[in-house]
């Protein structure tokens, strides 16, 4: 009858350690296949949009990529709101109007250099031209400067995350999904 009861123990003790352990080595599998901190925080980045000027181009980083933030002067406001297709491209934020792009061309990903003075933009490998609002003047581009997911958070501006304006530029074909 003792032995029965020590053997009974044994078991007991036995099936509690490899419980641990299995639930210690899940813990553990699961650690390794959730995402890096630091790639969780490269997936968001966050714009003061009240530290721009108007017609200085400015380039910001966005997951390893160039983010082109253009923000517009009382003419070009005037410009882009008579054209149909530049005006579905301009991002506003507060009393503000901005581009806010993928500094890569959609040809073949070169990086376009901004004119100031003619406020365009021209990708010098294969001579592709944008406007200021990013929408093609000048083929063999495809299409207009891609802009990365957005949502607008006071004066601020988060990349990274869909908001309403941004999934609306995609409902209406303005841009495709980056």
């Amino acid at each position: 009858m003792d032995k029965l009861s020590r053997r009974g123990f044994m078991g007991k003790a036995f099936g509690a350690v490899a419980g641990v352990g299995a639930v210690a080595s899940l813990y553990a599998m699961k650690k390794t296949w959730d995402p890096l901190p630091s790639v969780k925080a490269a997936g968001f980045t966050t714009l003061d949009m009240s530290a721009y000027e108007g017609n200085k181009l400015v380039t910001e980083k966005w997951r390893g990529k160039p983010i082109f933030v253009l923000k517009y002067t009382p003419d070009m406001v005037q410009k882009a709101e008579s054209d149909p297709k530049m005006k579905a491209r301009t991002i506003k934020v507060g009393n503000d109007y901005f581009m806010i792009t993928l500094g890569l061309c959609t040809h073949l990903g070169c990086i376009p250099g901004y004119n100031p003075d003619d406020k365009s933009f021209l990708c010098a490998c294969h001579g592709g031209q944008y406007n200021f609002s990013g929408d093609v003047t000048k083929a063999p581009p495809p299409r207009g400067l891609d802009i990365p997911p957005f949502k607008i958070d006071g004066m601020k501006v988060v990349l990274g995350e869909e908001g309403p304006e941004y999934k609306k530029m995609l409902q209406d074909g303005v841009t495709l999904r980056v």
